[in-house]
């Protein structure tokens, strides 16, 4: 029986059960594009909060070809893909079993093939319609923050499912304060071969998350993400008044990193583009859990901002060259 009782997802509280059986040391992220990227503040999490586990992150096909030295039966893979069809994450459930660790499958799709491979299997639900709390990134704090509560004790579990119960509400508030900012960025934005993304810390996946899958993937536009601690050892130089910049502060200990990063970014540019969890009405938000929570608030104002650029470029986030229709 779990040590701390609270209201998670009743698949989730399976895989709690059957961890309180096991002595895991170490927990390895495993995806692939964005559910890579939503393992981003989870990781953020366990090193804020992890006395003795240790964690990694791995893309899943490199997780299998750097087989980590410290993979093994005290080990705890937690890996995602939404449609579950993703080979190499499949694959990777498969291998981190054959290393004796236990593998845990987040997915869409409860009968795929990655939920197949796993140990276990967390069902999570997609769309805009769909509760903050169902979701991926709320199905996943879910689990790392019981985990934690289960392998050491730690005694935030229940502020942070208090928190998610909330969170709905707040990405309901979020999305209309944002609502004309999202069209207006579109609208100036609609034209640009190219827009940069900068974070730091737990609020970096979801600049990734924009660059590589909405901007790049589905949209064609040349995009990178910029680590803000990274920004003024190269990046910076490529910043003037022409190139579009959107940036992102968070809440976590590292904002720091990211305004200075917009102060410099200022002086210089003049298509920027600035996300703030402080304009945000956190109501519900466990003070404590308000860091953590900013990522996720973050990645769904971003969402907007994408299916508005879309609409204005009139280029479906649908729309493919490449993706599911050639070998690769």
């Amino acid at each position: 029986m779990s040590r701390t009782v609270v209201n998670v997802k009743s698949d989730v509280q399976a895989v709690l059960n059957e961890l309180e059986n096991k002595n895991i040391r170490n927990i390895f992220f495993v995806a692939c594009g964005g559910s890579s990227a939503i393992m981003y503040p989870a990781k953020y999490v366990l090193d804020r909060e992890a006395t003795t586990l240790t964690s990694d992150l791995y893309s899943s096909n490199e997780f299998i070809h750097r087989n980590p030295r410290q993979l093994g039966k005290e080990s705890l893979v937690i890996l995602c893909s939404m449609s579950g069809t993703t080979p190499e994450t499949a694959e990777a459930a498969t291998f981190a079993k054959s290393k004796g660790a236990y593998a845990v499958a987040l997915t869409n799709e409860p009968t795929s093939p990655l939920a197949q491979n796993a140990d276990s299997v967390i069902k999570y639900e997609w769309g805009n319609d769909v509760d903050a709390f169902e979701t991926n990134l709320g199905v996943l704090y879910q689990l790392v923050f019981g985990v934690l509560s289960v392998v050491e004790n730690n005694g935030k579990f229940a502020k942070a499912v208090s928190s998610l119960e909330n969170l709905q509400s707040v990405y309901e508030k979020a999305l209309q304060y944002e609502k004309e900012n999202a069209r207006k960025y579109a609208e100036a934005n609609k034209e640009e071969p190219v827009i940069y993304t900068m974070a730091s810390g737990a609020n970096y996946g979801a600049a990734y998350s924009f660059s590589i899958c909405i901007l790049m993937e589905m949209q064609w536009i040349h995009s990178h993400a910029i680590h803000a601690g990274e920004y003024f050892h190269g990046p910076f130089e490529i910043i003037d008044e022409n190139v579009p910049f959107m940036i992102l502060l968070g809440l976590d200990e590292t904002r720091p990193l990211e305004e200075r990063a917009l102060s410099f970014s200022k002086r210089y540019g003049k298509k920027l583009t600035v996300l703030d969890a402080k304009e945000y009405d956190l109501s519900g938000i466990d003070e404590e859990m308000k860091g953590y929570i900013a990522p996720l608030i973050l990645n769904r104002v971003l969402r907007q901002y994408a299916e508005e650029l879309a609409e204005a470029r009139n280029h479906p986030l649908s729309k493919r060259r490449y993706m599911w229709k050639v070998e690769y």
